[in-house]
């Protein structure tokens, strides 16, 4: 019987001790203000920043996005595949190989948007299926995939550096049996 009561006593102990803890915690953010910065203090190479909450983003013109063919020229395929490893966490790059959470990525330039076989797209990219993936396509696409097909399942952030596009783009290139022309 003394050996029920001493394990009461532990539990109760403990079971108080959180109570406690969590009820100055509560205490706690009723004193103190939290501060929160106008501009964030660390920024994330690569990432594309969101519109700030309340902004009415949908209503200011969309940003002119600089044409990636003059880039290519000097892209480098090399370069591009180290930074495409960012991709590997969803999509694939070798020949007939399977979808994963994004489409295979072997013949993407060339291959009409929304058309690999086998992957469901969101309807934001089945919208616009029909004409060819082409190198400015592909820009404005990696860009921010957001804003280029609203409601895409894509979460990838975007690459805000041109040449690092242009590099993913010239490795893309190299993803085919034939590989499209540079344009002129």
């Amino acid at each position: 019987m003394a050996d029920s009561l001493e394990f009461n006593k532990i539990s109760a102990a403990v079971l108080l001790t959180g109570i406690v803890i969590l009820g100055i915690s509560f205490l706690s953010e009723g004193f103190v203000e939290p501060i929160v910065p106008a501009k964030d203090s660390f920024v994330v190479a690569g990432a594309v920043e969101e519109p700030a909450k309340g902004s009415s983003s949908g209503d200011a013109a969309p940003a002119v996005i600089p044409p990636v063919s003059p880039l290519l020229a000097k892209a480098s395929a090399t370069e591009g595949e180290g930074i495409a490893k960012k991709c590997a966490t969803c999509h694939t790059f070798v020949k007939d190989g399977p979808n994963k959470v994004g489409p295979n990525l072997w013949g993407v330039i060339g291959r009409g948007r929304a058309s690999h076989p086998g992957f469901d797209y969101s309807d934001a990219l089945k919208k616009l299926a029909g004409t060819p993936w082409n190198y400015e396509e592909i820009n404005k696409f990696i860009t921010n995939p957001k804003a280029y097909a609203n409601g895409t399942k894509m979460s990838f952030a975007g690459l805000a550096k041109p040449e690092e596009r242009a590099n993913v783009i010239a490795y893309l290139r190299t993803l085919s049996d034939t590989p499209q022309p540079l344009p002129q």
